[in-house]
Formats: structure tokens, sequence, C-alpha cells
């Protein structure tokens, strides 16, 4: 079956229609004539693949591939690029002289890749590409959860698109679909498993290991290394031993045997993802032992080969007591981690969530960030909608990343953001970089919701170049998926800028987070995690919600910044709106800036959740007969789904704030 028997979506933004700027089709006709290819091996079919599918249907051209440079249009080659300041990845595109050729030049086969992409891409916009790029972030990687029965753990886009019934999925075609996608953006590592590891995933270390394998063949063409999510308890499950401590010299020949095993099959293997002693995971507090000790001990198992240990900072008590108010979720990766900053072996590197809870639409930066400053750190970020709407409801989440990695963390004065940490530009980092857990599956357009594409092109190419807007993101992704039609563009635009406020409005406000129906995480259920021992409480009662994280009088998680955002945080006058009763407790009477009180905010913000909606439906029925007609029915009613969505949650939560605080709506509007 063709891409185009899959459907329109199935393409994502690589559907090559042909470009109707002239300057552009007149640039790509010429410097796609005659193409001369100077690089080897796989990845060099697929440049060699790529360029003729792009002129094939970008320009109705049939290259010529010739031999020599001299005869050439167009020069593609590894080591042309001479003394310039090119990364391992970095390319260079520039005009040759006196033929007046393009050249695409790199120090590498990968680096070559993503010129030939990023140059047909800026032809798609109909822009002309000269200069170099190099990548600002090192380790560009996506966390799969997927289990090899074939489900995906907090996956909305259809089961597994690499397992299915305990082994392959029957279509790997698919996978070198995708794994073409990924390389179109960059992204250079991936993770194939769940981190919640199983019994039948423990093995992908041992019996299955030529599994993982034939994954490996079919991504490293395209410049991507597999890593694996590992359980910590495996000596004892997969290897019969009687402990998995990482100070018993038999657990640590054990998991060298094992490294020694996995590089004779998959020289080029990336390494371990771990989640270890969270949420009733085994890791080393089972044996006394910290998570420095732990991470470490992996890490030496595979340093000989140039693996690396991705150990997941997200640590906490999950057994908590509700009636506690001391201890503090916000508080415990930073408390768990930064005694051990220092610690950690070169080649481990802590993968930290981007705010200190869980994935919420609104949470403060991760304090950890700033704070640790001698151990390899990433971000982690979920592109799959777990608190965001489940990609039914429209959720572009690049503003919320953006405001992230802009993040200013005083960690060496100002200008210490977190974009740069991330870049190993702050401190001395040997790896660095940023995860995504990913939202794609076997669903025919990937993502469940085809606008939901644009939070996987928009998270790499964050990853690329985080300074990169989160508007000039979604153009690209609009025009390089829908085509160059200004109507289209602007609506979708506005559409994707906005949805995130959106379902803010409809969905919890002011930074306080959860509110959720347990266990799958869609729709409200204002108390749902709050008797609970998750650690999610919002501490509602008559008078007042939030919980007060001030160091003065609460938990003092605010305290855990560096002192200008300490300070921020700290004072009610500073503290930014949006995060208000993250960090504060306010009573429903308090007047906010607007000038509302807190109540009538809630009241407000919800009800015009769903006029906001419903003003989304009318700009994409604006559209009929613009795009696809799959694709427009798909969103249209993924965009009535969540009307309904929106009309729950704005029901549900100013009715249960009226009940509590007894005050009603000033404006007189129906409240249950």
């Amino acid at each position: 079956m063709t891409n185009a028997q899959k459907g329109r979506s199935y393409s994502c933004w690589l559907g090559y229609d042909p470009v109707e700027d002239a300057a552009a089709r007149e640039l790509g006709q010429v410097a796609l004539r005659k193409i001369c290819l100077q690089a080897d091996g796989a990845t060099g079919e697929c440049i060699a693949a790529e360029l003729k599918r792009a002129a094939q249907g970008l320009f109705d051209l049939e290259p010529e591939m010739v031999s020599r440079p001299s005869e050439a249009s167009l020069v593609v080659g590894v080591g042309l690029a001479g003394d310039q300041e090119l990364d391992e990845e970095g390319f260079l595109v520039q005009e040759l002289t006196p033929s007046g050729s393009l050249q695409i030049a790199a120090k590498t086969d990968r680096g070559l890749l993503y010129g030939v992409f990023a140059f047909l891409r800026e032809l798609r916009l109909g822009r002309f590409l000269l200069g170099k790029e190099n990548p600002a972030v090192p380790l560009r990687m996506l966390n799969h959860w997927d289990n090899l029965d074939g489900s995906v753990e907090r996956g909305y886009a259809g089961t597994s698109i690499f397992w299915d019934g305990g082994g392959l999925a029957s279509d790997l075609s698919r996978v070198a679909d995708y794994a073409r996608l990924l390389a179109s953006v960059g992204i250079n590592g991936i993770s194939v498993n769940n981190v919640n590891v199983h019994a039948d995933e423990t093995a992908l270390i041992g019996p299955k290991l030529p599994l993982v394998a034939r994954l490996a063949d079919i991504f490293r063409p395209w410049g991507i290394r597999i890593f694996l999510s590992v359980s910590y308890a495996s000596p004892v499950e997969l290897g019969g031993l009687p402990t998995a401590d990482p100070l018993d010299p038999q657990v640590q020949n054990w998991w060298a045997e094992r490294a020694r095993a996995i590089y004779s099959r998959i020289p080029d293997f990336g390494g371990f993802v771990v989640k270890a002693d969270s949420e009733h995971r085994p890791g080393p507090f089972t044996y006394g032992r910290d998570h420095a000790q732990g991470a470490n001990m992996l890490a030496r198992a595979l340093g000989p080969y140039g693996g690396i240990v991705v150990w997941r900072c997200f640590v906490y008590n999950c057994t908590q007591d509700w009636r506690d108010y001391k201890t503090d979720r916000a508080k415990a990766a930073y408390d768990t981690f930064m005694p051990l900053d220092g610690k950690f072996d070169s080649n481990v590197v802590l993968q930290i969530k981007n705010g200190p809870m869980d994935f919420q639409i609104r949470e403060p930066v991760s304090p950890l960030f700033g704070g640790l400053s001698h151990t390899n750190q990433m971000l982690e970020l979920q592109i799959t909608q777990e608190y965001t709407g489940q990609q039914r409801d429209l959720c572009y989440l690049v503003p919320m990343w953006k405001e992230v990695l802009d993040f200013d963390t005083f960690a060496r004065g100002q200008g210490s953001a977190v974009k740069d940490i991330v870049a190993g530009k702050v401190f001395s980092q040997t790896y660095s970089g940023i995860a995504g857990v990913a939202n794609v599956g076997s669903d025919p357009n990937w993502t469940g919701h085809t606008l939901a594409q644009a939070n996987l092109y928009g998270f790499a190419r964050l990853c690329w170049d985080p300074n990169l807007s989160a508007a000039a993101i979604a153009e690209e992704w609009i025009q390089l998926t829908f085509g160059p039609n200004a109507k289209v563009r602007e609506v979708i635009l506005e559409m994707l800028l906005r949805s995130r406020e959106i379902y803010e409005n409809y969905t919890v406000p002011l930074g306080i987070g959860w509110m959720v129906n347990p266990g799958h995480h869609y729709g409200p259920n204002v108390d749902g995690y709050e008797y609970d021992r998750w650690g999610t409480y919002h501490r509602a009662d008559c008078w007042a919600i939030g919980v007060d994280r001030t160091a003065k009088g609460g938990t003092g998680f605010a305290g855990q910044y560096h002192p200008p955002n300490a300070q921020m945080y700290e004072s009610r006058e500073t503290c930014p709106e949006e995060l208000l009763l993250f960090f504060h407790r306010a009573g429903y009477k308090e007047r906010l800036r607007s000038g509302k009180t807190l109540i009538q905010h809630i009241y407000d913000s919800h009800f015009a959740g769903v006029e906001q909606v419903e003003e989304m439906i009318d700009r994409w029925n604006s559209l009929a007969g613009l795009v696809d007609p799959e694709i427009f029915i798909h969103v249209a009613e993924r965009l009535q789904d969540q009307l309904k969505n929106a009309i729950e949650w704005r029901d549900v939560v100013n009715s249960y704030f009226y009940r509590k605080s007894g005050i009603p709506d000033e404006r007189g509007r129906t409240i249950y």
C-alpha cells in the first residue's frame, strides 16, 4: 500500500505535493536536475531515495545522478565542508563558484541527512537555505511507552507500531516510515519500550534481544540509535540472582555480561532508560543504596561500548497520607537528587520532567534545572497528551515548552536558561539533551488527532533550535502539511496558538493541576485525587483553595529555586498569577490583578473556554473544501468531542466551587 492509499495524513509533514511558489520551483528544478552524491552505505541510499522522491513529487522531475561534481547542479557529500565550524551532526549549504551549483556538505552521514531534509523543507516553504546549521541540543530523543503485547501506556493513537502479541509488529514498513519522519526533523535517539518494564519487556535484554536488533537495523540508516528501558530488578527477574544490589559483584558482572551481549548484536546501541524507585518500580533504595550508586553500576557496564544511562528523576512518595500537610510531592525530585550532585559517572544523564509534578497544563519549571551543576542532565517533555486532552482535545504544547526552555534559572546569574543547560552551555556536561514521551501509534494519521502531529513536529524542531518561536514552528508545520493556502494557514495557526489557553480555561485554574478522573486521567473529577495517596492535592474548602509552598509558612518548595525566582514565587504580589494556586492559598473572595474575585475568575474562565471551543469549530468549518476532505471530517469530529468535554469540565468545576463556596456567579449564568 502506498502512502497515498494510506491517506493524506499518513505522510504528515513529508507529503511532497507540487511546489507552487515560482522562485522555489525554479530553484528546485535547477538544483535537483543533476545530483552528485558522495556518501556511501545505507544512509547514503536513504539520501539518494529522498532526493529522488522530492524531485518527483515537488517538481515532477527525474533527477540524473552523476559521478563528477563538475557535472552536477547539486553536490551532496561528506567531508566537503572544509574548515567550517560544524558539529558531527551539523551541515553546510553553499553556492559553489564559478559553476553556480549548490553544495550540501557535512562531516558525517547523519549531518548530511539532516542537511538534505532541511534544504528540502526550506524549498517547500519558499525559502532558500544558505549557511551552516548545528543542532543546539546533542541528544534529541523520543521515549516510547510501548508494551510487547501491542498496548501503549498513555497512548492515544492506537496500538504500538513496534510490538504485537509479545513480538514484533507484522508490518515493519511502518517503522521504516516512522524512522524517516523522525530523521527529517533531526531526532537521533529512541527508546522503544515502556519505562514501566514488565516481564515480557525485561526479556528484550535477554532472549528477545534479536527483536531489538531488527528495529535497530531499521533506524540505523536514518541516524537514530536504539535505547531500551530496563527493569532494575533484571538480575533477579531474568538472571535468577537473589539480589539486584548495585554493590554486589555478581550483579555487576551480570550487567556487564548483558552489555557485552547487547553490543555484540547492536554495536551502536544507545544505552538504558531507567525508572527506579518510582511508583513501585524496583531500584537501589531496596538495598539501602542511593541513586548515584544504582546508576553508576549500570553506567560502568555500558561505558566500554560508549553507552549511556538515562536515569529518570521522577521519584517521589506515592503512598502519601492525604492528611500529611508537610510532605510535598513537588519537592521530592530536588530533595532526592541534589545531595547526589557530582556523584554520577560521566555517562549517566539525569532525565528531569519539565515541572516538579507530572506534565500538568500549568506548573513551574523543575528547580533541579539550575540546581544541579555537576551532573549531566536532560529535559523530559510529554508529547503524548496525558493531562492535556489525550489527542481528543486540541492542545498545541509548543508554547508551554517554550516557557520551560526560556525560563532563566539564574544558576550562573542572569542568562542561565533551561535551553542553555540542556544544550550543555551553562555547566560542563558530557551529555545533555531533551527527551519527549512519544504520541504516535498505529492510527492511520499516527497521532490520533491529525492536528496533534504539530506537537511531534514542534518537539523535534525545538530540540534542533530552542530559539524558534511557537508561531514560526506552527507556520512551518501547517504549510508543510496543508500547503500554502493563506486562509488555511491563518485559521489553523490561530487554532493552534490559542489552544493551550483554551484548554486551560475550561479545565484547571491558576496552576492548581489535576482534578481529573483517576487512572485514565481524562475528564473532570475535582476530588478525584484529593483524598488519595499520590500527593496531588488542591486543599479546597468553603473559604479557599491552593497549597502554600512558600519558604516562610508553607512546604518550602519555593525556596528550592535560586534567589530571584525564589523571591518571585514567595511573594503573593510577584508570583505569576497563572501559578498563584500552585504556590499560595487564596480565598475565593480575594481580588486578582484583573479586579475579579478568585471565584469569579473560575466561573468566567470556564464559561469562556466553552465559548472559545465553539469559536474554533466555526473557524475550522470555514475551511470546508480547502483541506483534504478526510482530514476535514476527522478534525471536525474531534472538535465536536472537545466541545462536549469542555461543557462537562465547565459544569463540573463551576458546580463544585459554587457548592463549596456558596458564592453565586455575578453574571447569573446557570451553575448546577
